[in-house]
């Protein structure tokens, strides 16, 4: 799944590339592109037709681009973009070949780069939804959060992000660290990949308790939260293959960077130690067990 790096990537060239342009015309080639739009398909199209839009937001994994009236003034609701497994969001010259996985298609009238939804396991998904006030990085508080995304916290590279407040919620949490950080409603956009860096960088095993942390590890643990996801956004985000692009279909590279996740058998790069892989929800968590030794058992 791709984390807030790779949004984050995502977002910015939304911004570049279709903030303040209007839509001219919207085609759904599949009907799961839209399904979290409940109203249908018909629907939506006639919801974005003629829709301007003002900036790109994010919130943790989500994107959305909100619509302003005629004469600029929010209009209230936005599209809004979830990747899912594979989701990819292109701008391409309209000349260019049509994507074999093509979900979506929206054309502007000024006549430039189209912005194509594609989406080769189709777990991705549109949809237009109302906003709440309250906003998301990149743009103004304003225009609003779609309502469905309020319940996600905010992510620590946003400047309003509240360390104190996230350090007291977390060692209030009694769960294993590695789960709290992928709660999105304690932190936004912290993923499989980066939860397993982050913490290896702060030298903590995904299953030490969080009710035991001490207020210095929770500062080293959100240090190694905002470096690694820093030098991932740098890199443009990690591409395992070619599903994970940025909207110029170019892929990341911080995999070539990654100390322990999908790492196994392979020296630690702090201590040598062969690094370990656990089954952890379905999928894998990976560690050092020199650097980051499992917490010992609870007492009854």
């Amino acid at each position: 799944m791709p984390e807030l790096p790779e949004v984050e990537v995502v977002r910015r060239g939304l911004e570049r590339w279709v903030a303040g342009r209007t839509v001219a015309a919207v085609e759904v080639h599949h009907p799961r592109a839209v399904r979290r739009h409940l109203e249908g398909a018909g629907h939506f199209v006639a919801a974005l037709t003629g829709a301007t839009f003002s900036a790109a937001h994010r919130r943790g994994k989500y994107l959305w681009l909100p619509m302003v009236g005629a004469d600029g003034t929010p209009a209230g609701r936005a599209m809004v973009a979830h990747l899912g497994m594979s989701g990819q969001l292109l701008v391409e010259k309209p000349a260019q070949p049509d994507e074999t996985h093509l979900r979506a298609r929206f054309t502007f009238t000024d006549g430039g780069r189209e912005l194509r939804f594609v989406d080769q396991r189709t777990f991705g998904g549109l949809a237009v939804e109302e906003c709440a006030r309250g906003g998301g990085v990149g743009g103004d508080e304003a225009e609003g959060i779609p309502q469905r995304l309020a319940h996600i916290a905010i992510d620590p590279l946003d400047p309003s992000f509240d360390e104190a407040a996230f350090s007291a919620a977390l060692r209030r949490r009694r769960t294993e660290v590695k789960r709290a950080l992928l709660d999105q409603t304690l932190i936004g956009g912290v993923g499989n990949i980066y939860a397993d860096e982050s913490l290896w960088r702060a030298r903590l095993h995904g299953t030490r308790p969080t009710d035991r942390l001490t207020r210095a590890q929770v500062a080293d643990l959100l240090d190694g939260v905002r470096s690694v996801l820093g030098e991932a956004l740098a890199q443009g985000g990690t591409s395992f293959d070619s599903l994970y692009v940025d909207v110029n279909g170019q892929s990341g590279y911080f995999s070539r960077f990654l100390a322990v996740y999908g790492q196994v058998d392979r020296p630690c790069p702090r201590c040598g130690t062969p690094i370990t892989r656990e089954s952890f929800m379905n999928r894998s968590s990976y560690s050092c067990p020199q650097c980051q030794p499992r917490p010992r058992t609870r007492r009854s």
